[in-house]
């Protein structure tokens, strides 16, 4: 069942079930909370599983223009404190893993492991910016075709027909969320800082997941950042959804790197 706290005026809402280790789940942008739901009942017989609605994401409400990644991750901190609960392991999805690296840098004495999921460390380059701006525009222009399109890019080629079902309830999650919190997460990742650093250093379990036909975030242009790093890897021969594209081969690596927290 959703609750929710206010923070700085702002609804945020989020989910806690079962007992244990404290686990946060953070989605993607155009995602919320849901998209967890197939991981949620197993999970959390054995840990804390927390789910939570980003600013300006399912039901949590916008705080401003522009939602930086700092922003999002005082957001958590202060969920954190309210919880009562002093370490975490964090998940992210694409933009959740923008967040938890920035939380991992902002609180580094909370953190007890880090996920990423088809995510990155590296801040965007120049090109990735001009096309977050040109997607301001758009989203403008023709919210609901600027938003499909987002959605259907996000898995490979492959999948989309034999997805298509779960494809159509991505975009219907999607368009819940408001044209101000799609801009303020746009501008918020655009100017998100490199935190590759955190990847070298962090003391704590980490683990990357990156899809091989991802579409988003170039296979090859992502699996350089843990060279010489700790951190494990796994990779899919998908697109950018693993939680959807590989489901139940994701769930065994949530479990494998949750007993090494």
């Amino acid at each position: 069942m959703n609750k929710a706290i206010i923070y700085k005026n702002t609804k945020v809402s989020f989910t806690d079930q079962g007992k244990g280790t404290a686990v946060m789940f953070l989605h993607g942008f155009l995602e919320n909370q849901t998209m967890w739901g197939a991981f949620v009942p197993e999970l959390s017989k054995k840990y804390r599983i927390i789910t939570v609605d980003l600013l300006g994401h399912g039901q949590t409400e916008c705080l401003g223009y522009v939602h930086a990644m700092e922003d999002q991750a005082d957001m958590l901190f202060a969920l954190l404190m309210h919880l009562k609960i002093r370490k975490v392991v964090l998940v992210g999805h694409s933009m959740g893993g923008y967040v938890a690296l920035a939380f991992a840098e902002m609180y580094p004495d909370h953190m007890k492991g880090l996920f990423l999921l088809n995510s990155t460390s590296r801040a965007d380059s120049d090109e990735r910016k001009s096309n977050r701006d040109r997607a301001v525009v758009c989203v403008k222009q023709n919210y609901s075709s600027f938003v499909s399109m987002s959605i259907a890019n996000l898995f490979s080629e492959d999948n989309r027909e034999r997805l298509s079902a779960e494809i159509e309830r991505v975009k219907a999650q999607a368009l819940k969320t408001p044209l101000q919190g799609i801009v303020a997460a746009l501008e918020g990742m655009k100017i998100r800082k490199d935190r590759e650093v955190i990847l070298h250093f962090a003391p704590y379990p980490m683990h990357l997941v990156l899809g091989k036909k991802d579409g988003v975030l170039i296979y090859e242009d992502n699996i350089d950042q843990i060279e010489g790093t700790p951190v494990g890897l796994t990779t899919f021969p998908d697109g950018h959804m693993s939680h959807i594209e590989n489901q139940k081969e994701l769930l065994k690596v949530f479990l494998d790197f949750l007993k090494k927290v």
